[in-house]
């Protein structure tokens, strides 16, 4: 499985910030400008987290279950929690850290050729 360095999520999700500051709704999926990298990040739980007592909330622990059983773009977490995406964003990043999370960029995926049966 293909994932990403703790400084290129930081990266990626900077820019998703300042998209979200600047708009109404939430960030357009587009690709981040110049390095390639795709702003719709992949994130699946691979591992229950140690929280801090802040971050034992029914909305984080909900969050982790779906977290759990499939993966979600940060899109997807946006639209159905009440955190702000900076909130969300240092959260995503201190599952990274804590090793409890995987992060996929799909754009990774680009031109691979699909299996063959």
């Amino acid at each position: 499985m293909l994932t990403m360095t703790l400084d290129t999520i930081r990266r990626v999700l900077s820019l998703t910030r300042r998209d979200a500051a600047d708009s109404e709704g939430f960030p357009a999926s587009r690709p981040a400008a110049g390095n390639g990298q795709g702003a719709d990040l992949i994130f699946r739980l691979k591992a229950w987290p140690q929280l801090p007592e802040s971050g034992r909330t029914a909305e984080i622990y909900r969050m982790l279950s779906v977290m759990s059983s499939q993966p979600v773009t940060r899109q997807w977490l946006l639209a159905r929690c009440s955190m702000a995406p900076r909130q969300l964003d240092a959260l995503l990043e201190h599952l990274v850290a804590d090793g409890a999370l995987e992060v996929i960029d799909p754009a990774l995926f680009a031109g691979r050729q699909p299996a063959r049966a």
